[in-house]
């Protein structure tokens, strides 16, 4: 979940300014820290490491195992965070290296949020299997620093932590916060048009960064979980604002996952969304 985390505060108070974006990087680093993978010493290691035994959870882990079970059932299966297992088959680096079919199919039994044993805060994970929340913890970090803030000022301010986006209020005069949407063909350079963000969150999923290119073909590293592949024929890009960044990302992730019909999906919605194919 590391990422860049920036803030925009209109404030002529400096120090104020300060405290406030140190309480983000701290809200931030917290989070991280506590629902991490590559931690050794975390709740997630812990779930990940239970093998067939139980597990109660404090009331944060519960929330956001409670919120990926919700994604599970709104997506007919497709978002599952047990599905991070594959990142042992694929390395999704720009290069050409498409896994073996025996590989994939042997992590394939691992996979599957309906294995997993949930009454809450109880849970219990089958040998083998794991869970990462990486699809949920940033825009979860988004939101909860988003609070922290809000209870210390009532300045403007804007939350960018790597592309997930959110902000309280429009800024002074009721003006919108002017945020550009990346461009995939020139991602980080470029952008391809504007959004005006007066309240709620902003999420973005996509293929600019993270893929693998083979005989022409490109792989997004959105993975459907029941086969282990790649979906086909989704949108480059995926932008969708909602009242949180948490729901603006569930939205934008799902829209990823419908692959051609993401469109389709995202209209049915009610939210404003911009879809790069």
């Amino acid at each position: 979940m590391a990422c860049p985390c920036e803030i925009l505060i209109e404030t002529q108070d400096k120090d104020h300014a300060l405290k406030i974006a140190s309480i983000a990087y701290k809200e931030a680093k917290r989070i991280e820290a506590k629902f991490s993978r590559y931690s050794n010493d975390n709740i997630i290691f812990q779930i990940n490491n239970l093998n067939g035994s139980n597990l109660s959870v404090d009331d944060e882990t519960a929330l956001m195992l409670n919120f990926a079970q919700q994604c599970y059932e709104l997506s007919d299966g497709k978002f599952d965070i047990t599905s991070g297992v594959l990142r042992k088959a694929w390395q999704f680096d720009g290069s050409d290296n498409i896994p073996p079919k025996e590989l994939i199919k042997s992590i394939l039994p691992n996979i599957g949020w309906q294995k997993v044993s949930w009454n809450s805060p109880v849970i219990s994970l089958p040998s083998g299997m794991e869970i990462d929340l990486g699809g949920i913890g940033k825009e979860y970090a988004v939101d909860s620093t988003v609070k922290k803030i809000k209870k210390i000022t009532k300045r403007n301010f804007l939350l960018n932590f790597g592309g997930d986006i959110a902000c309280s209020t429009p800024r002074n005069n009721n003006q919108p916060w002017i945020i550009g949407v990346d461009n995939p063909q020139q991602t980080g350079e470029a952008s391809v048009g504007k959004v005006n963000l007066y309240s709620g969150g902003l999420a973005t999923s996509g293929d600019a960064r993270r893929y693998l290119l083979k005989d022409g073909v490109r792989y997004s590293h959105i993975l459907n979980p029941e086969t282990g592949y790649p979906v086909m024929h989704a949108p480059r890009s995926v932008t969708v604002i909602a009242n949180t960044c948490l729901e603006a990302g569930m939205l934008s992730t799902f829209a990823m996952l419908e692959g051609s019909n993401a469109t389709a999906f995202l209209n049915e919605q009610n939210v404003k969304f911009w879809c790069i194919p």
